[in-house]
């Protein structure tokens, strides 16, 4: 008996077995469709070995597809073919003290396998066909500490991919329903958002749109970047290995037998299903950022599912099975937080990043204060949402910008400069007011009090130095900022009417926190006399293992480094038999 992809036979991505007692039967289960679950199927399945991969979402990638595809990966040879001086020493001089005593899930042997392991990895990709670029220029997120790379270095990110390659599975994507793919990468996207008022950003706009996009059309091909490009080229590779695919099939539970993880029950076509793999199951399948009640009972008030930028599949049903099947946990309280906006009309999501960094903005909380840095890195920007929530109400906060910002850049992503629609003002997803304190008045914040921080703020702006918090001074701050202001391209006025505001909340890219495994990916449990044992079977990765990364974050792609590196890691650990 074949059982193949829940798709057309043109759709086939390979095959497994049915036993005598009519379960399914492979090697390895994989839990997931992202990048993670991805690598690790195509690692193991180069190997010699039968994956089969289980989407319980109609569509393929999971958050991975929503992504940059950054991979935040010290030392790769790529990076050291253009110049890039680094080490693992450097790296893990740099790892340790950003993360510090983050717990368990951040031990040094696990630093280590992660900064051996994604050098290796995306060599190894490289020779499966994938199309790998260093992410030129882009920074650490905390490039003044110790080991940092202000002058970036250390990420790299999926090249250009024809997505007709993948065929009818195209359809079969999760897409991002708030961004259309098109082809530009990483580092561009600071020059796209300024392109009205930089020949930079017009150049570059030329060079998406003029070169990659509508030439490759014409040709018949559809290019894609990012997340995009990642997913559906480790897609790619696994369809031609003949990588069996199922999509509509949750898991229920893990299946052991005396203490090992032997295989999963898995719904399909309206019955549960008994897969017996062999040797063991890694579970890929994300966090729980839209579990609502996960997150209100391991996450801290005011926490809800409503700001997160995860995919609505995002639901902790992973972590919850390996939970019950005794495994121990780590950092459920954490996650890759940021600032979000929310469009009140459609309850859409929308990241707030190149808003609140470009000139001509601040953030303020519900006294109309400022109490951060609008630039740093959205991992710190998120966490300072929270932690002056603890202080004085600041959920949601609001980003305060004036005309200069308005006519210059594109806001959140979808309003192009100088077009501010009246429907989103009629919705509240926008607030203009002619003055200030007009704009306060309509926020509900003080107008004396909001007018006090603007012009203390306007005075920052005017010698390019934020007393307050340092804003500008980070080379990563200035990497995002906009050039042509000076003295500081982080720092511009906001004393040009009309003024706007939109609503701030505590958003982030997932949870970060999961089950708890070692340097070879394997899950462990507690033991009864105290410390952990492994769970002999079961492995878990990316966002459904607690990261590396602590309660920090290292540098763009600092999500998918890690996730992708222990999914190779997890896959030669079953090769090797550990």
């Amino acid at each position: 008996m074949q059982i193949e992809p829940k798709t057309s036979h043109s759709m086939r991505g390979g095959s497994s077995t049915c036993t005598s007692n009519g379960n399914i039967k492979c090697d390895v289960l994989i839990i997931g469709s992202g990048g993670a679950a991805l690598v690790a199927a195509l690692r193991l399945r180069s190997a010699g070995l039968l994956p089969l991969i289980v989407e319980k979402n109609e569509k393929i990638g999971g958050t991975s597809m929503y992504s940059g595809g950054g991979l935040w990966i010290p030392n790769t040879h790529l990076q050291q073919a253009v110049g890039v001086q680094d080490s693992h020493e450097v790296a893990l001089e740099y790892l340790e003290g950003i993360v510090g005593d983050a717990g368990p899930a951040s031990t040094k042997e696990r630093m280590i396998a992660f900064l051996e392991n994604g050098p290796k990895m995306i060599k190894w990709l490289e020779t499966q066909g994938m199309s790998w670029i260093p992410t030129l220029g882009y920074p650490d997120y905390f490039p003044l500490d110790p080991g940092g790379k202000p002058e970036g270095g250390r990420s790299v990110e999926p090249g250009m991919f024809d997505l007709f390659k993948v065929g009818p599975w195209r359809e079969k994507l999760n897409y991002n329903p708030v961004r259309a793919p098109f082809p530009v990468h990483s580092y561009e996207l600071s020059k796209m958002v300024r392109a009205k008022v930089s020949w930079e950003g017009k150049m570059m706009a030329a060079k998406v749109y003029g070169i990659r996009k509508w030439p490759q059309e014409l040709l018949g091909r559809m290019p894609v970047t990012l997340g995009v490009s990642m997913v559906s080229q480790l897609l790619y590779f696994n369809l031609q290995l003949g990588t069996p695919v199922w999509t509509n099939s949750p898991l229920k539970e893990l299946v052991m037998e005396n203490g090992q993880v032997t295989g999963a029950i898995i719904e399909r076509d309206g019955k549960k299903i008994t897969v017996e793999a062999s040797k063991g199951v890694i579970l890929a399948a994300g966090g729980f950022a839209r579990n609502d009640e996960m997150r209100k009972k391991y996450q801290a008030p005011a926490i809800t599912a409503d700001w997160s930028s995860a995919s609505e599949g995002d639901q902790g049903d992973a972590i919850t099975a390996a939970m019950k099947a005794g495994a121990a946990t780590a950092l459920l309280d954490s996650a890759w937080w940021g600032a979000s906006q929310m469009d009140p009309a459609t309850g859409t999501r929308y990241w707030c990043l190149y808003d609140r960094v470009l000139p001509h903005s601040i953030i303020v909380d519900q006294s109309a204060k400022r109490f951060t840095n609008e630039s740093q890195n959205y991992n710190s920007m998120g966490t300072s949402l929270w932690n002056r929530h603890k202080e004085n109400p600041a959920i949601p906060s609001y980003l305060i910008i004036d005309s200069q910002h308005r006519n210059k850049y594109v806001l959140s992503g979808k309003f192009m400069p100088g077009n501010t629609p009246q429907s989103a003002i009629d919705s509240g997803f926008i607030f203009k007011g002619e003055t200030v304190q007009e704009l306060a008045q309509k926020i509900g914040l003080n107008a004396s009090s909001l007018n006090d921080t603007v012009q203390r703020f306007n005075g920052f702006a005017d010698k390019g130095v934020d007393d307050d918090f340092n804003r500008g001074y980070s080379p990563y701050d200035k990497f995002l900022g906009d050039p042509k202001q000076k003295p500081n391209p982080s720092l511009g006025t906001i004393n040009q009417g009309p003024y706007y505001a939109m609503k701030i909340w505590p958003g982030d890219l997932g949870t970060k926190g999961g089950v708890l495994t070692d340097e070879h990916a394997r899950a462990l449990r507690e033991k009864s006399g105290g410390g952990n044992e492994v769970i002999k079977g079961l492995y878990a990765v990316g966002n459904s293992s607690a990261s590396v990364m602590g309660r920090t974050y290292a540098g763009p792609g600092a999500t998918l480094g890690p996730g992708l590196t222990f999914a190779y890691v997890a896959a030669n650990s079953i090769i090797e038999g550990k």
